[in-house]
Parts: C-alpha cells; structure tokens; sequence
C-alpha cells in the first residue's frame, strides 16, 4: 500500500492531470473552430496547445519535447512553442529525499555513503540527481526517482493520444499510429533504472577504445528499480566552449559525431535523447574538448536489416542509384511508394544526408539557427504530402530524426566545421550486416539486454 506522501501525491497528480485534459480537450475544439471558420492561425494554435501543456511541469514535458523534434509530426508553428517548454520539475525537499532513499535501500541507507549532498546537483522531468562519496572514495551521482512517474506518465500518454488524434483530423497526410506507440514504450523504458543501468555498461563496452568519449560507471549495489548510482564526471557545459578556438569546439563536435553514429553503425544503437543537458565537455591533461556522455533512459537498439537500410540509402543517394533508394524505403516498411511520393520522402532524406554526402569540410548547414534546423524542409515535405501522402513512418525514425535534428544543433551551436562524409565513412567502414548482428547480440548478452545462450 502507498505511504502518505505516495497517496498525496498521487492524489494531486490525478486532479492535476484533470485539469491538463480539460485544457488540451479545449484547445483541440478552439483549433478545430478556427480551422473551420478561417483556416486556422498555426502560431495561434501552438500558443494553445503550448498553455494547455505548460501547467504541468513533469513526464509531458518529455514528450512535448518529443513532439518538437519530430519532422511534421505536428506543425513548426506547434514545434516552435513546444521547445520553450521547460522539462524541469521542483525538486524534492530533504524529507522527502530522505523517505525516498529509505524505500530504495533500507532505512540504513545513510551508512552505505560515505557522503551524500542535501541539496540536488540537478533536477528533470523524472527525478533528480545528489552528489555523494562511496565508502571507497569514489565521488558518485545518486539519481533519485520521483514518487509515483509510472501512473504520472500513464496518465501524460493519454494527453499525447489527445493531441495526436487531433492531429489525424487536421493533417491525415502523415499517420502518427506508429510515432505514438514507439513513444509510448520509450517513454515507459525511461522509468526503469534497472535498464539503464544496463544501458550505461552497453555504451560503456561500445566506447572503450574511444578516449574521447567518456561513459559514467554504475555502481549496482547502490542501485535499484528507481535508483540509479554512478560514477561522478567533471565537465562543463557544451554552449560554455562556443568562444574557443575552431580546433577545440571541431573536435568537441567530432567526438559528438562517434558518439552517436559509430554504436548505430556497428552496434545498431543509438541515444535517443541528445539535448544539450545530456553531455557535458572534459578537459584534462591529456585532451581538450573530449564529451561525457550521460542518461542512458533513452536507447534505442535497432535490428541489424533496419542499419542496413540506412547505409544502403545513404549509398544509394551519394551515387544517384534511384533502385538503391527505393529498396531501402522498402526495407524500412514504407509502403504505397509512388514516383511522387519517394521524391516527396527524398527531400527529408537528402536534408538528413546532406551534409555526408559531399567530400569536404563544411558547416553542418548554412544561414540558420539551431531551432530552425530542418524546418524549411519539414515543411516542403508537410506541403508535399498533401497531395501525395498519405504515409505511415516506420516507429524506428523516430529517433532517427530526434538524433539527426539534435546532433546538427549542436554543431550549429559550436560553428564546427568537419568533413562529415569522411568521419560518416569511418563510422560505416568494413559494414557488414551479419557482422553487426552478432557483435550486437554479444554486447547485449554482456551487458544483460539479452538472455545468455543456453
């Protein structure tokens, strides 16, 4: 049974979560109103959806901020509001701290720290995070869940089922079924400790040769469910590195680049949350410009045919080989494929590609911000399926497209300039399909993703 606080707190979320439905519910008929008296004012609409969200400063937030980097998935306009939306939640009070650790290790909990800070180093959508010392010294990052995030995202979920079959009515080019569901599960993953536990010794096996990027240790006896205990990284953060020289923030965007794209490319994995609280930059004696990376709640493992895809598109586009295109698009799932709507799909896939596909140095785009990043072309392929859609994006590019649209603004915000074709090359070199599916199969089966072979 819940203890007081659990009760209370589950009590206010329900009435709260009311209140948010209400206020999407009222959105949703103020938009459809408007779009059948005058078309609609996107910005205005965004506005709404944006106010009807923003109470709520908990698990939605994550998925607004999904929403936003989701290529028409919803309007720019919509988007634009989206991302200033705040994911950040009050933090917990020391008492609260206090009953929370207990109900994770035990009521003499203290005892097994030889330190632990009151006061939260961070604070998200989903728990917090304290700073500590372990009896062997080592300087540790306690993330602490919050009481009650399963029913609390339960309950967000159906808001984004709201919001997305208002979606099938305004704009029926683009079916969002699948978007949803994968959504859904990710969001659910995030919650389990346990898994991202395992998560952080999978990045940490796929990055050991890498000294440049470095990957917290778990500490599994200090772990549990909704516990999650780490080694502690000394970094800075990323936009802190915007005014050094043009050699240290390229191989800050460099390390960046591998860290994303080399586990997807030969372990078929990939982070699927690369917002700027996630890293952070190292400095030592040894290098300047090196990248933490942390949070491991969202990963994405992918089957070995859906990297195949990937490479073979991307091949298929740097040498004009239409047939390679379109068996690619198949071997995602796209179906219905006509003429119209494969150069339809292009577009985004040629903004996504881009910047891989030319053999020299260069900006990762030109004349635009890190918010703008993409949108033009979301909305030449939003106006596009108008007449050629409708179509049903496979689940997986979900984080496909979150990666791509998060790993540019990053560049864009540090002005790197890198040949990206080469470092793409490197990342994809010797690929084999077979070969990545048993060395998936054995990362996972180290790190506990997998059952051991019998």
């Amino acid at each position: 049974m819940p203890r007081d606080d659990e009760r209370n707190s589950l009590t206010g979320r329900v009435l709260r979560h009311a209140r948010i439905g209400v206020d999407v519910g009222m959105a949703a008929a103020r938009i459809a109103g408007g779009r059948l008296v005058g078309g609609g004012d996107p910005a205005r609409e965004g506005k709404l959806i944006a106010d009807a969200l923003g109470g709520l400063k908990g698990p939605l937030m994550k998925v607004a901020q999904f929403l936003s980097t989701i290529p028409d998935a919803i309007p720019a306009e919509w988007a634009a509001e989206l991302q200033r939306l705040q994911a950040h939640a009050p933090p917990m009070g020391w008492a609260f701290v206090k009953r929370r650790m207990s109900a994770e290790l035990g009521p003499d909990w203290a005892g097994r720290f030889a330190s632990f800070e009151h006061e939260p180093a961070h604070a998200a959508s989903l728990g917090q995070v304290h700073r500590a010392v372990a009896p062997d010294g080592r300087r540790l990052a306690v993330k602490l869940q919050y009481p009650d995030m399963a029913s609390a995202v339960e309950a967000d979920l159906t808001q984004l089922s709201a919001i997305f079959a208002l979606m099938r009515r305004l704009r029926p080019q683009i079916d969002t079924t699948e978007i949803a569901q994968e959504i859904g599960e990710r969001i659910r993953e995030e919650l389990d400790y346990a898994r991202e536990l395992k998560h952080m010794r999978l990045y940490g096996l796929m990055h050991a040769q890498d000294d440049g990027v470095r990957i917290p240790e778990p500490v599994e006896a200090l772990s549990t469910g909704r516990l999650l205990s780490m080694t502690w990284l000394d970094g800075r953060p990323l936009l802190a590195f915007k005014d050094r020289s043009q050699e240290v923030r390229n191989r800050i965007a460099a390390a960046m680049f591998r860290a994303w794209w080399h586990p997807f490319c030969r372990f078929g994995v990939i982070h699927g949350d690369p917002h700027l609280g996630n890293y952070a930059v190292f400095e030592d004696e040894a290098q300047v410009g090196g990248i933490n990376l942390l949070d491991f709640g969202c990963v994405r493992i992918f089957p070995s045919r859906f990297v195949e895809a990937v490479i073979e598109h991307y091949r298929g586009l740097l040498t004009d080989d239409r047939d390679r295109v379109v068996a690619a698009y198949e071997a995602w799932g796209f179906e219905n494929l006509s003429n119209e709507l494969i150069d339809t799909l292009d577009i985004w896939a040629r903004f996504l590609y881009g910047p891989l596909l030319t053999d020299r140095t260069r900006r990762i785009a030109e004349g635009v911000s890190p918010i703008e990043f993409g949108r033009e072309q979301a909305m030449a392929v939003s106006e596009a399926l108008r007449t050629h859609g409708p179509v049903k994006p496979p689940r997986e590019f979900l984080f496909m497209d979150r990666a791509a649209l998060g790993l540019g603004g990053v560049f864009l915000h540090l002005d790197a300039e890198l040949n990206f074709h080469r470092l793409f090359e490197t990342a994809i070199e010797d690929f084999e399909r077979a070969r990545l599916h048993e060395r998936q199969s054995a990362a996972l089966r180290t790190c506990e993703l997998l059952p051991s072979k019998q």
